[in-house]
């Protein structure tokens, strides 16, 4: 029953932490530089392992989604079937997933580091805002920067998926890109571009209310952004399914 107090009175908290943080949004002007900033964190420094990422399972996919159809002898819907999996899933998916390791432990660390240095103590001390200092920005730039990393992330796994079904496939390029234009849906793109302002929402928020919840020291920082990470890595994971659904629902 404890436990499921604290659960409850952590949620609020939580939720009174995210109204604050889009409250502050207007002031995005005041704070441009640290918006800036963190787009350059959130954005170019990301781009490595996004690609790493989205390579990798481009390659999978075509890999084995081609052993499959050749058993069937249906090898020319390779690049549909390797689309469908890499535009609507796979790429947004991993996208969030490593961004959730890379940029919210980033977050919760920094910002765990300032709680327990009394930091953000000594902001409120000077009349600064430390949820439009700290948060706003980092939500902003992510809100901003995880649309395009989606799209480099869709693309290198299509292009990847192109290289593998044609040279380990043998199949030619023209029948793998044919079989994908013409059945692309508006759908395709709706549901994998709407993860990202999901996506950038719940990993922004999430590491860094635990950053801003950090205590007892090092070891409190350690904690609160291994928490983080494996609270928005979940929560990524059940919106990936649910806001597929929902496009689904309301698109079919």
């Amino acid at each position: 029953m404890l436990r499921f107090k604290e659960l409850v009175l952590t949620m609020q908290e939580f939720f009174y932490f995210a109204l604050r943080a889009f409250a502050t949004l207007p002031k995005a002007k005041r704070y441009w530089r640290d918006v800036l900033d963190q787009a350059f964190i959130c954005g170019v420094e990301s781009i490595p392992i996004v690609l790493v990422s989205s390579i990798s399972i481009g390659a999978l996919m075509s890999m084995e989604v081609g052993n499959l159809l050749e058993e069937f002898g249906a090898k020319t819907m390779l690049g549909r079937s390797t689309s469908n999996a890499v535009l609507r899933e796979l790429g947004p998916l991993l996208m969030g997933l490593m961004l959730s390791a890379r940029y919210g432990a980033r977050n919760g660390a920094e910002l765990g580091a300032m709680q327990i240095s009394e930091q953000i103590d000594a902001l409120r001390a000077f009349g600064t805002d430390p949820i439009a200092k700290l948060v706003m920005p980092r939500l902003l730039a992510a809100l901003i920067m995880f649309v395009p990393l989606i799209a480099l992330s869709d693309f290198a796994g299509l292009q990847t998926g192109a290289l593998v079904a044609q040279y380990y496939h043998k199949l030619d390029p023209g029948i793998f890109w044919n079989s994908i234009y013409p059945r692309l849906l508006p759908m395709d793109f709706v549901v994998s571009f709407l993860k990202a302002p999901v996506f950038a929402i719940i990993i922004t928020l999430v590491s860094s209310f635990n950053g801003f919840s950090a205590r007892g020291g090092t070891a409190g920082v350690g904690r609160s952004t291994i928490k983080g990470i494996v609270a928005s890595s979940g929560l990524v994971l059940v919106a990936n399914f649910y806001v597929s659904k929902l496009v689904f629902d309301i698109m079919h």
